[in-house]
């Protein structure tokens, strides 16, 4: 058993009971990503919604949305198609340095009023480059009608028709720096080498592969699996014995523009100046 603030999870109970209305859109995680505080007194402290793509202004907008809040140890609820490669280690850096919990899911109204309190609904999806936002966490959560979805980056411009296309000596070099990029980051974040190589298994032509329960604790993107009743005076929750960290590697690249996210499977573009960002955003959304 792990012992943690009561707090923090009568929060997540809270957003994980109640009647969800109307009025949910899974368009905003087609956006860029957006920081919104959801209020949820005086049950529980309330989180922070982060919806939508990573672009490269994510890290600064959240630094702008965190000044003055309080955030240390807060929860962030993930909805998210991916985004940028290098923005999203940038962002699930400050993630970690609050001392999050992450989790999935969908910040709704629960009435029909705008001052109607908050919930948030568990399904919901974090793919690509969010699933790294979601390892961010230092307690990592999972509902199990969230959709966990990996797959490889790409250069965006080049990302219709992946295997069509030409790549120069150039790109094999932004791929081969992002590799080493985000596989410090998974290791830095506690995850496994397992994650890398479920990702870089599947080609921007195929479909994403949803992760099962059991690779969710093989890649340690879970590190709890149970939440205990609001109220209780221990608020335990039971922790997932951590795996040794394996290492492999993976491949990586891509940039996206600030602009709504065009809807393809896997979107990575590239910049002359060598920065790389991946977007990435299956279709058939649900």
């Amino acid at each position: 058993m792990l012992l943690v603030g009561a707090g923090l999870y009568i929060a997540l109970v809270a957003m994980l009971s109640g009647p969800v209305h109307a009025g949910v859109t899974l368009e905003a995680r087609k956006l860029p990503m957006k920081f919104t505080w959801i209020d949820c007194q005086p049950n529980c402290r309330g989180w922070v919604s982060a919806a939508g793509i990573v672009t490269a202004d994510s890290p600064t907008d959240f630094d702008e949305f965190a000044r003055g809040r309080r955030l240390g140890g807060a929860t962030i609820v993930l909805d998210s198609s991916g985004g940028s490669v290098n923005a999203s280690i940038a962002l699930g850096r400050r993630f970690r340095q609050l001392g999050a919990l992450t989790t999935v899911g969908t910040s709704v109204q629960t009435g029909t009023t705008q001052s109607a309190p908050a919930n948030m609904a568990p399904v919901a999806y974090c793919e690509s480059m969010c699933v790294f936002l979601l390892l961010s966490g230092t307690t990592r959560y999972v509902p199990d009608t969230a959709h966990v979805r990996v797959h490889q980056i790409w250069l965006g411009d080049r990302a219709n028709d992946a295997k069509a296309a030409t790549y120069s000596a150039d790109d094999l070099t932004i791929v081969e720096r992002d590799i080493g990029r985000l596989a410090k980051y998974t290791f830095d974040m506690g995850g496994a080498g397992d994650l890398l190589a479920l990702a870089l298994n599947v080609p921007p032509w195929e479909d994403l592969h949803e992760l099962s329960r059991e690779e969710l604790r093989l890649t340690n993107l879970v590190t709890t699996d149970m939440v205990v009743q609001a109220g209780s005076p221990d608020a335990a929750v039971v922790a997932l014995a951590p795996k040794p960290v394996q290492g492999r590697f993976v491949s990586s690249a891509g940039a996206t523009s600030p602009g709504p996210a065009k809807l393809v499977k896997s979107a990575e573009a590239m910049s002359r100046s060598g920065d790389a960002r991946a977007v990435m955003n299956p279709p058939g959304q649900q």
